[in-house]
């Protein structure tokens, strides 16, 4: 048993309780990986975007995983910006303010949207117009994904950015140097709950970005059918 351990016999639980809390943030990272692709997928595929698929790597550390995942996301979020852009060029005023208007029928919404991206790209998916009144419609770009990314980057700032994502792989000892080094009792409850606040916060802003995702995808579905 480590000296601090005898003097501080919590430790071994703080240092469970560590692990448990990085394997949740690794896990809630993977699922906002896989999300982010699903929704690129999407768009490349019925809005003519080609936005790169994205890969979590096991060798670097939480911040360069996180800031792969905000690359992503500010892409997507310009290529969204971008469909507005389009819609309001080629669009009059009195038919780009229906798109917004929460009055008019969705049907109607994605009739105008189709025709729109039938010009812009010639030849469209029958849910072209759909998938674009969803993101446009939504707060997926304009709340949900700013969220993210704000929570992205402050993790990837935090004390959690330097850590490697692969430590999971090594033995107990070799997590806890990684994340801790020769940290004692207040220095390792201030890695606890620093990890616990961060991931609070991230875990509910993923939930809200993989619904928002699942609703656009399952209407590309029902759609195709």
């Amino acid at each position: 048993m480590a000296l601090s351990d005898l003097l501080y016999p919590d430790n071994p639980k703080r240092r469970q309780e560590l692990i448990h809390l990085h394997q949740e943030l690794l896990d809630c990272m993977s699922t906002n990986f896989r999300a982010t692709n699903e929704l690129a997928g999407v768009l490349n595929e019925h809005l003519g975007c080609t936005i790169t698929h994205i890969q979590m790597r096991e060798s670097s550390t939480v911040k360069e995983n996180c800031d792969i995942i905000i690359q992503a996301m500010s892409e997507i979020q310009h290529q969204v910006q971008k469909i507005d852009s389009d819609m309001k060029e080629k669009l009059e005023p009195v038919l780009y303010q229906k798109l917004y208007d929460i009055k008019e029928p969705e049907l109607e919404k994605i009739a105008i949207a189709h025709k729109v991206f039938s010009i812009i790209l010639g030849e469209v998916t029958s849910t072209a117009g759909m998938v674009a009144i969803k993101l446009l419609g939504s707060n997926l770009i304009t709340l949900t994904v700013s969220k993210l990314v704000s929570l992205l980057a402050q993790i990837g700032a935090s004390v959690l950015g330097g850590i490697s994502i692969t430590i999971l792989g090594l033995g107990i000892e070799m997590i806890l140097h990684a994340i801790l080094g020769a940290m004692e009792r207040n220095q390792l409850l201030a890695a606890v709950r620093s990890y616990e606040k961060h991931l609070a916060e991230f875990k509910a802003a993923s939930e809200k970005y993989q619904h928002a995702i699942r609703e656009v995808t399952s209407s590309v579905r029902q759609q195709v059918q």
